[in-house]
């Protein structure tokens, strides 16, 4: 077996013990998947944390209290080097179970929630050294009627997994197909960070990437966009028209990008830095203020071009970077609800 499929096959029972989710089994295939001092990178607001036991109880403790019937569902496991011969796993896919109380002070809903997660494991020796992970929050918080910013220019909805059904890349590794696919979107991005400093978006040379039925699926509070038209409009003409000086601060971040069949991915703490100097994004009026953007993504590509690429954006770091705090905000907007537990009737006894 290579190292990028052994690496996935060392990560399964993890993965597994979250699908069947049982406190005692996720503990102990942390405890074995990942080193005792381990650097674990969260969204906000979990921040920066050391070793599985600090990650259990930082992140997964609440989770599962809120929703007991907790489980994970991949749909992207992906493996490969970066650039520098570090060696990651990357998945993607959602978290889901019954809301039946507050987690980080979202009402609970007595309804099954999803929340999309893109997760990056850095092996070493055999063990996870360091973890990146973002959690799509707001999407939980949108769920629960409970979103109190601007609404998105995007579609909001549950983001489907590859069309193809083909995201949990199995091995053998194709090595060749890897470095092609990952070839690609380092070419895209080349291209991309030209415009708008270079001239107008015929520099991206967007036909030459991006597949002309691409589905773009964006962090909740952007949203999905179809096809380049969905993209320029509901996402990149406010996100380049509010920080014009996107690329420019190279030696401020951090890229790991790795191929893996028809996949791609990258992830970075950060990986953009710019300033937020004009209005248009997010409905927010301009700061000023320099901010760094943790943005963790998934690509596929199909006969070439890029068909499908997920994305997820640490947006409540952001709005914490300009000075916005979105969860006094929301408790200030959930002031009237129930704030409890609830329970729902089994339905079986009627």
């Amino acid at each position: 077996m290579d190292r990028h499929s052994h690496h996935k096959a060392l990560l399964a029972p993890f993965r597994q013990a979250l699908y069947d989710f049982d406190t005692n089994f996720v503990k102990a295939a942390m405890a074995e998947v990942m080193a005792a001092d381990a650097e674990v990178h969260l969204s906000h607001p979990f921040g920066d944390l050391n070793g599985p036991q600090a990650f259990f109880d930082t992140a997964f403790s609440g989770l599962v209290k809120a929703w007991p019937d907790l489980e994970r569902r991949d749909f992207i496991v992906v493996a490969g080097p970066d650039e520098g011969g570090l060696d990651w796993v990357g998945c993607g896919g959602y978290y889901t179970g019954t809301s039946l109380a507050p987690w980080l002070d979202i009402p609970p809903t007595g309804h099954q929630v999803s929340m999309r997660f893109h997760e990056f494991y850095r092996f070493e020796n055999d063990k996870v050294v360091e973890v990146q992970a973002i959690w799509d929050i707001p999407d939980v918080m949108m769920q629960a009627s409970s979103w109190p910013l601007a609404p998105s220019l995007g579609r909001e909805w549950l983001v489907p997994g590859p069309a193809l059904q083909n995201g949990l890349v199995s091995g053998p590794r194709d090595d060749a197909k890897s470095q092609a696919s990952c070839d690609l979107i380092m070419k895209m991005i080349q291209h991309l960070i030209k415009y708008p400093s270079q001239g107008g978006p015929e520099v991206m040379e967007a036909d030459r990437f991006w597949h002309p039925k691409v589905s773009w699926y964006g962090p909740a509070g952007i949203g999905t966009a179809r096809g380049m038209s969905g993209f320029r409009n509901w996402h990149q003409i406010p996100f380049l028209a509010a920080m014009p000086d996107r690329g420019r601060y190279e030696d401020e971040i951090t890229h790991h990008f790795f191929g893996d069949g028809d996949f791609a991915a990258v992830t970075g703490w950060p990986n953009m830095a710019q300033t937020h100097s004009a209005d248009g994004w997010l409905g927010l009026p301009p700061t000023g203020k320099k901010i760094t953007l943790r943005s963790l993504d998934f690509w596929r590509v199909e006969a070439g071009k890029i068909r499908e690429n997920w994305v997820l954006v640490d947006l409540l770091d952001i709005y914490n970077q300009l000075g916005l705090d979105v969860f006094a905000r929301m408790r200030e907007f959930n002031k009237s609800r129930n704030m409890g537990p609830i329970s729902v009737p089994s339905g079986m006894d009627v």
